[in-house]
């Protein structure tokens, strides 16, 4: 089920052929209704780029708010364990260092990305509500910094934006000195963790996320590097309330789920830079 705000119908085409799947064009901030049985519903709607929810701020609180609302109700009625998609967001600019589940962040509720941030941190709320109050089987995977194939070329986020402008010989746009950190997860690894937690029966928020941490600088350098470019990096202002670090502790997935990532950086780049240069070659912006 999407609305494709920020989405492609490119990236499902090769299930529609499949025939066990079956596509809802729907806004989930709207009344939502499937007929017959549901065993898992996962909420993963959400704007989650700078740009995006920088442009569609109603938009992103509307999904993280009347949409869980909508499908907290479908999953009691249906008897279905229901999953969000939470975010590292949820911790702010830490003050606790790698981040832990139990950390409750240090967040600016009426910045700009408040919008965002306070999105994710009510859908915790009240999924954890209807938890404890209806006894829905619920979930909360809160995911760090993600790439891999079919990122926007314009998303906004550093891969995405580095990758672009490297293979085309543009400067690479680095915001702040570059010293801020973010731990990049291979996207198999993401969602393995996720299918794990959704087969559990945990409720409790877990960070899925690699923890190998990174300077945005020096991954900036290390994109440059990988495509054999010439492009050099460009400083522009840090935006407000941009987060100086980001680290997953993943003592709880590693001992819930028998989780850890598997793919390293190295690896899932080059999968991720095949995929970048046939949509730089062809001219494909989103």
């Amino acid at each position: 089920m999407d609305n494709f705000l920020t989405g492609s119908v490119e990236n499902i085409e090769h299930l529609f052929p499949l025939e066990h799947f079956e596509f809802y064009n729907h806004d989930v901030t709207k009344f939502v209704h499937v007929p017959g049985e549901l065993d898992y519903i996962l909420h993963f709607a959400s704007p989650a780029s700078p740009i995006d929810y920088l442009q569609m701020p109603i938009q992103t609180l509307k999904v993280g708010s009347l949409a869980p609302y909508n499908l907290l109700g479908l999953a009691r009625v249906k008897n279905a364990r229901f999953m969000i998609a939470s975010t590292s967001e949820v911790y702010g600019d830490p003050n606790v260092h790698p981040q832990p589940e139990t950390y409750w962040g240090h967040v600016n509720p009426i910045g700009p990305r408040g919008v965002y941030d306070e999105a994710k941190r009510f859908q915790e709320a009240i999924t954890m509500a209807y938890h404890t109050y209806h006894g829905v089987n619920t979930g909360i995977v809160r995911i760090f910094n993600t790439y891999g194939p079919r990122m926007r070329l314009d998303d906004g986020r550093a891969l995405p934006a580095f990758m672009s402008q490297a293979l085309r010989g543009e400067d690479i746009t680095v915001f702040g000195d570059g010293s801020q950190t973010r731990s990049f997860c291979y996207v198999d690894d993401l969602v393995d963790g996720i299918f794990r937690l959704t087969m559990s029966d945990y409720h409790e928020p877990v960070n899925i996320g690699n923890p190998a941490e990174i300077t945005i600088k020096e991954f900036a350098e290390e994109i440059v590097e990988l495509t054999g470019s010439n492009s050099t990096i460009s400083y522009r202002d840090l935006p407000k309330d941009d987060p100086k670090q980001r680290r997953p502790d993943i003592t709880r997935a590693k001992e819930v789920l028998n989780w850890e990532p598997k793919v390293s950086r190295s690896e899932g780049l080059k999968v991720t830079l095949d995929y970048f240069k046939n949509k730089v070659e062809v001219g494909v912006g989103s």
